[in-house]
């Protein structure tokens, strides 16, 4: 079986930061990436403590978001470069992986 070596990256944003939609268009018209997946997550804090999730009393549109996709690490390397122009420090995090091929 044949591995190949990738970047995985992960992204973590909120509902209220509003930046999904562009990141994904970015991702999908400038990246060029062949596929991204994001995931909602159901309770979370970040930098300022405070414990977001969704239950009943706290309908909230500030639960966590990861925007999670992979791709070859040199390609990888210069999409991360322009995301950090807009994504907050310490919200992307990347690692070497294998994927079967």
């Amino acid at each position: 079986m044949n591995n190949n070596q990738v970047t995985m990256v992960r992204v973590y944003l909120t509902e209220g930061e509003a930046q999904l939609k562009s990141l994904l268009t970015r991702l999908r018209n400038w990246e060029k990436l062949r596929g991204v997946t994001v995931f909602r997550g159901i309770s979370g804090f970040g930098d300022s403590g405070v414990i977001h999730g969704a239950d009943i009393i706290d309908l909230s549109m500030n639960l966590p978001l990861v925007v999670e996709f992979f791709d070859e690490p040199e390609k990888i390397e210069v999409i991360v470069e322009h995301l950090n122009e807009t994504i907050k420090p310490g919200h992307i995090v990347t690692w070497s992986a294998n994927v079967n091929g």
